[in-house]
């Protein structure tokens, strides 16, 4: 039985569930044509941008709005039944509703949610103008969302990545606007390496302002043009979302060993939705590789000090990192229901955190599933 306030510290608003004329109403006049609008194509309400480059359906399935077809998956059945898509259909878009999104929250039993949003759209603008533009329509959107129940809700603003200065003039911006409790740094797949130095400019962005810097996981780019069949695309599939997690690998060693964590001491970087049960590997390898040959990085502490240091990761079900909370960190870690993404649990979190907690000591438990996600974005003490 659950003995605490519960906090999702990964949660979105996507693309697909915001007001229709979010960013022309608000964009520049030069650029109103070509931020993400709705259009019709072939019946469907679909977000397009720039020349009707396709970005999600209005409404439907997690952050591109596919149909939702029952038995497909246990999990979207759950939300189904839970009226969610019956009422995205009919326009109801309850995600982007503050009062809407509390009730479901509280229907989960989740006292306070980390809002990420429009996961995606970096890939999706080739134009870095507009990408910025973009980025700062649903910022200022997002504010005024979060700022509706500021006990309830810390905003995620999305930093575009085209530009490190620009990501880092966006971060500055967000840390003075209500309601926002960090900043994602857009990733996409084209993107220069983040052990690259081009980044400093967010990092002290970061270290400056004092609120953390998200990189949420967007797996590898979708392509099946080497399968040749439905069960093939099938597997595809299914090796896609087993791994896509373990590939945010690459951006901890990246950032741990680029020196990062040593040249700003302040910053904070948090992983949304990367799983916690490849970490004592990583943990482990790092620290070995520094200790046989990379003293010459200029590290002061093996790589997983600077973990445990600066930097969280978020999770959904993983009774494995569970179990080695110990090695990776308590307080590096975070647990988020994903609402309203089909790969999350709601609205059964509270019965997903039990399954997974058997045998976890009930201070770990407070810790990871409420204290650290309370302290790291501010947030009030939940009442009684």
């Amino acid at each position: 039985m659950i003995d605490h306030p519960v906090i999702s510290a990964d949660g979105h608003i996507d693309l697909n569930v915001l007001p229709a004329d979010l960013f022309t109403s608000a964009a520049a006049s030069r650029l109103r044509a070509r931020v993400p609008h709705v259009i019709d194509i072939d019946g469907v309400p679909t977000w397009v941008a720039e020349d009707d480059v396709v970005m999600a359906r209005v409404g439907g399935v997690s952050s591109t709005g596919r149909p939702y077809v029952r038995g497909g998956s246990h999990r979207l059945d759950r939300m189904a039944d839970a009226g969610l898509y019956a009422d995205l259909a009919a326009g109801i878009l309850r995600p982007a509703v503050p009062e809407l999104r509390l009730a479901d929250q509280d229907r989960d039993g989740i006292v306070a949610e980390v809002l990420y949003g429009i996961l995606g759209a970096a890939e999706a603008i080739a134009d870095p103008a507009l990408a910025i533009e973009t980025c700062r329509v649903f910022n200022d959107w997002l504010s005024e969302f979060c700022a509706s129940a500021p006990d309830r809700f810390a905003g995620i603003a999305v930093l575009p990545s085209a530009s490190p200065e620009a990501a880092a003039a966006e971060l500055h911006r967000a840390a003075t606007l209500p309601g926002l409790r960090g900043g994602e740094l857009a990733l996409r797949h084209d993107m220069v390496p983040l052990w690259r130095d081009d980044w400093d400019p967010v990092w002290k962005a970061g270290h400056d302002t004092g609120i953390p810097v998200h990189l949420h996981t967007i797996g590898p780019p979708i392509d099946v043009s080497q399968t040749r069949n439905q069960r093939q695309i099938r597997s595809w599939t299914a090796v896609y979302l087993t791994t896509f997690q373990v590939r945010v690998m690459d951006h901890v060693s990246a950032i741990i060993f680029s020196g990062v964590l040593e040249r700003f001491p302040g910053l904070r970087i948090v992983l949304g939705e990367s799983g916690i049960g490849w970490l004592p590997y990583l943990l482990e390898r790092m620290d070995l590789e520094w200790d046989e040959q990379f003293h010459d990085l200029d590290l002061t502490m093996p790589p997983s000090g600077y973990w445990r240091r600066q930097m969280a990761a978020t999770f959904q079900i993983d009774p494995a990192g569970l179990v080695a909370a110990e090695r990776i960190g308590v307080t590096n870690i975070m647990w988020g229901n994903d609402f309203p993404h089909g790969d999350g649990v709601w609205p059964d979190s509270h019965e997903a955190i039990e399954r997974q907690c058997t045998g976890i000591d009930p201070d770990v438990r407070r810790r990871v599933f409420y204290e650290n996600a309370r302290d790291l974005y501010g947030l009030a003490e939940a009442q009684p």
